[in-house]
């Protein structure tokens, strides 16, 4: 059992994108997996691959193929991109339980939000879209937005920046460690989804501020001012 204080009113919840709003995890992996038999390497398992989502493109081969050069990595990236706008209508995820429920009624309670991802901004816009969150999600900032991707702070501070708000007005919410290390080095409030790619474990020992189950749970916070009780 942890207390967590909000020290002001939240007025921007910040949100990754795979594994937070998105149900990608089959469909990269699919992807990565694709790339991996067109350039004729060792298929790597599906668990593998997606321990490598939130990575830049060129990373995720790079942390499988240890072996690999920067440019080996950086053309699997662009073949894996080349495959993926030939093929994105068919690529467009399904949202998780409860994501459009929590948005609406977050916009309700005149929160802003915005996108965070290490994806190219131009697929995020295709999904925003296609996932008919245009109503919700006001900016995007994608990995070719930033000068250093997560763990970095840049698309924060980038978000930030552009809405007027204070770190300490804003949360982070993401499934993996490196949106929780981008939010801690950007000074905003952490928030981890177990129901993505990484685990309950690996957040706790990232640093998240809190952890839940179920996107829906994001609006106890703001339903108490003060303080709030959560079972990490």
């Amino acid at each position: 059992m942890m207390q967590c204080g909000l020290n002001h009113k939240v007025r921007l919840v910040i949100f990754d994108f795979d594994g937070t709003l998105g149900d990608t995890r089959e469909k990269i992996v699919g992807v990565m997996q694709h790339v991996m038999k067109e350039e004729g390497l060792a298929v790597a398992d599906a668990a593998a691959c997606a321990s490598t989502i939130g990575l830049p493109l060129k990373d995720c081969f790079r942390k499988i193929y240890s072996w690999m050069s920067d440019d080996d990595a950086e053309h699997c990236a662009e073949t894996y991109r080349r495959y993926f706008f030939a093929h994105s209508h068919e690529l467009v995820p399904d949202l998780f339980p409860h994501v459009i429920e929590t948005l609406s009624e977050l916009k309700k309670r005149g929160v802003r939000m915005a996108i965070a991802s290490s994806r190219t901004s131009r697929s995020l816009r295709g999904f925003v879209h296609d996932m008919q969150l245009d109503d919700y999600i006001g900016l995007v900032v994608g990995c070719e937005d930033v000068a250093s991707t997560k763990p970095a702070p840049d698309a924060l501070n980038a978000i930030l920046e552009a809405e007027g708000v204070a770190p300490g007005e804003a949360l982070m919410v993401g499934d993996m460690p490196v949106d929780i290390l981008m939010g801690q080095a950007s000074g905003v409030r952490t928030v981890g989804v177990t129901y993505g790619n990484s685990t309950r474990a690996a957040l706790v020992a990232a640093g998240a501020f809190v952890i839940i189950d179920d996107i829906s749970e994001l609006l106890v916070l703001f339903e108490i001012k003060k303080s709030i009780v959560w079972h990490c």
